[in-house]
């Protein structure tokens, strides 16, 4: 730290501007930390609303006294040699409730500890023995995109043998794949990246798809991981053998050859959303021109200038496509089911200024504490407001009070941004609670919707023919070209893989078509040395980054995986009553959540209603349960 202290003092004039672009909220988190005055405090927290920026009204004249007062404290600092010394968990808790406007209960502090690199322990890297002493342990990665990534990071780390089969021809994912108009993340991507390797690089707080990409594709480079990786490789198959306690994997390659390797286990990292959804409708085959999923998207071979567009689907990717295709279409006709909620964040339009990066790369504890910020506002601050009340007397509405308050906010936005006309008003806010489905930013989505040539069609699609879409009420909507935005097979998790465990039942005989479950949604039984990553009930609907999920089902899988090469045990397999007691527990959270409120109907629920996609949990309850793997929740084989 003493390097970067005397690095910031040597440019006094660089360092006042560049605190002039970073968010004070945080910049007096730093200050107290590095000077220990806890009654800047009490000075600034009255004028601290929320963990956003925008939620901040500090005075300028304090807003100056504590950039006047950090410059002085790095000054001292560089010049006296010695770091400063660490605050005590009281000071640290209520540091954390007032950079976020609330009070932040005392069992985060642990996660804080960690994530800010203040305790011993890092997330993902959990204690192993070393690896030039411990027997070789081979292990198969399926997917290179964020979770295989962090895998193989990890493995490489720990010194295990391991290879990475991805279908592409590079790495990313997700975000290889989705290159459709205006593709990005709609979480903040200061907390959008892996705790081990932050980005002081962004150019916006909502990165799109070409800077998302390159963060993997750095991260890839970085640690050399390319020569683990078999591009263009698809697994087709793995199937355990219960004699060697090994999986046989087979891969199919570009060319359609087919060949097969044992690993003594096997992490899946593939997610839930990589095989897309393409609705059956009567008449797709008959269409001339051009229909294909948004995921599927190639500007080059499908130009939107100049004709008239169906998209089909109102989710995040079609929240995300419309504004930046609206000034180039001739018509856009988009067919809705029903309408999302659609939250105002100005961040979304906003670029990261040069002095905010150069803040983030060179101030102690400043980029850990704005992730602290956005892990709260976008997270585990949010979980209250998906709670049934049992007792709320407005039920069709909201759930309980802060999530009625939520509601007349988004509420009020949508009315600024439609106006005066009643019908567009009426299609455009939903009939659910807030939180039903994924709550989502505007994108200028309002906007879009009131341009002349742009038409929100809630009708039911009844057919398609060679040049229009038709809907229920007979309406004929001419289009040149139709876009699928309707989202992934995640139901089928794991398909099209034909994934065979012992007694040679397949995981499609356990599931079926739309019931996965797994222990912690990292394993399940009749799986031995098989993990599963972003799996069921993980995902995040609430909010929150999926890559902050990935970290604990990572070390989790790590510590299982060193278990196997450190001890002498050949297969761990989740017991079955383990398995079950905590899905039983996973539905009894969600029976008293927003995916279970009566009328909901989204992807996260399967036909017969069960909530098989979203995790019930905080952040902070996944973290704990995945910190450290109890072998006595498997059956241990020697």
């Amino acid at each position: 730290m003493q390097e970067e202290l005397r690095y910031l003092a040597s440019d006094e004039a660089r360092l006042r501007a560049s605190l002039a672009q970073a968010d004070v909220a945080t910049l007096l988190m730093v200050l107290v930390q590095l000077s220990g005055e806890e009654t800047w405090l009490d000075q600034l927290a009255p004028f601290i609303k929320g963990p956003w920026d925008y939620s901040v009204s500090v005075p300028p004249p304090l807003a100056a006294q504590v950039h006047d007062r950090l410059v002085e404290v790095i000054r001292a600092l560089a010049a006296g040699g010695d770091d400063p010394p660490q605050p005590s968990r009281r000071l640290l808790q209520r540091m954390m409730s007032v950079c976020v406007g609330e009070p932040v209960a005392d069992e985060y502090v642990p996660l804080a500890l960690e994530e800010m690199g203040l305790s011993a322990e890092r997330m993902t890297s959990p204690a192993v023995a070393s690896p030039s002493a411990a027997p070789k342990l081979k292990v198969a990665v399926i997917g290179a995109g964020m979770s295989g990534l962090c895998t193989a990071i990890k493995l490489q780390e720990a010194g295990f043998e391991f290879a990475v089969f991805e279908k592409n021809d590079a790495v990313g994912g997700s975000w290889y794949e989705n290159q459709y108009p205006g593709c990005g993340v709609d979480t903040p991507n200061h907390f959008y990246t892996y705790s081990f390797e932050p980005s002081h690089h962004w150019t916006e707080f909502y990165s799109k798809r070409p800077e998302l990409h390159a963060y993997f594709e750095h991260c890839a480079d970085k640690y050399g991981l390319r020569r683990h990786i078999r591009f263009n490789s698809e697994v087709v198959e793995a199937r355990y053998n219960e004699d060697a306690a090994t999986w046989t994997v087979t891969v199919r390659d570009a060319a359609g050859a087919v060949s097969a390797q044992e690993f003594a286990a096997v992490v899946c990292a593939v997610g839930q959303l990589n095989r897309p959804q393409i609705p059956e409708i009567r008449g797709m085959e008959s269409f001339r021109g051009p229909l294909f999923h948004s995921a599927h998207w190639n500007g080059s071979e499908h130009p939107v200038a100049g004709r008239r567009v169906a998209l089909v689907g109102t989710g995040a990717s079609a929240i995300q496509i419309v504004p930046s295709i609206v000034d180039e279409v001739a018509h856009l006709s988009i067919f809705q089911r029903s309408p999302p909620w659609v939250v105002h964040n100005p961040n979304y339009h906003r670029r990261v200024g040069e002095g905010m990066r150069w803040v983030l790369q060179h101030l102690p504890y400043y980029g850990k504490w704005y992730r602290f910020q956005l892990f709260w506002g976008f997270a585990d601050g949010l979980h209250p407001a998906l709670q049934i009340d049992p007792d709320w007397e407005h039920p069709q509405r909201s759930l309980n009070a802060v999530n009625d308050r939520h509601r007349r906010a988004i509420v009020k936005h949508i009315e600024r941004e439609i106006g005066d006309d009643a019908a567009l008003l009426a299609k455009v806010i939903p009939d659910y609670p807030p939180y039903g489905k994924r709550i989502l930013i505007d994108t200028h989505w309002y906007k879009a919707l009131k341009r002349p040539h742009v038409d929100l069609v809630t009708d039911g699609i009844d057919h398609i023919e060679a040049d229009a879409v038709v809907t229920t009420d007979g309406q004929r909507h001419p289009v040149d070209m139709i876009v699928m935005a309707t989202g992934f097979q995640a139901g089928r998790l794991l398909w099209p893989m034909n994934i065979v465990g012992r007694g040679g039942r397949s995981i499609r005989e356990q599931w079926g078509d739309d019931d996965p479950r797994a222990y912690l949604g990292i394993t399940a039984p009749g799986f031995p040395n098989f993990f599963i990553l972003y799996g069921p009930n993980t995902n995040l609907g609430h909010g929150g980054s999926a890559i902050f999920h990935a970290e604990c089902q990572v070390r989790y899988t790590m510590q299982c995986l060193s278990a196997l090469r450190e001890r002498d045990i050949k297969s761990l397999e989740c017991r079955q009553d383990v398995h079950d007691a905590y899905n039983d527990r996973v539905d009894e959270a969600h029976s008293r959540m927003i995916w279970s409120h009566p009328g909901m109907n989204t992807w996260y629920r399967n036909r017969k209603g069960r909530v098989f996609a979203n995790s019930p949990w905080r952040l902070v309850d996944y973290w704990r349960m995945t910190r450290a793997p109890d072998l006595d929740d498997f059956v241990a084989r020697s």
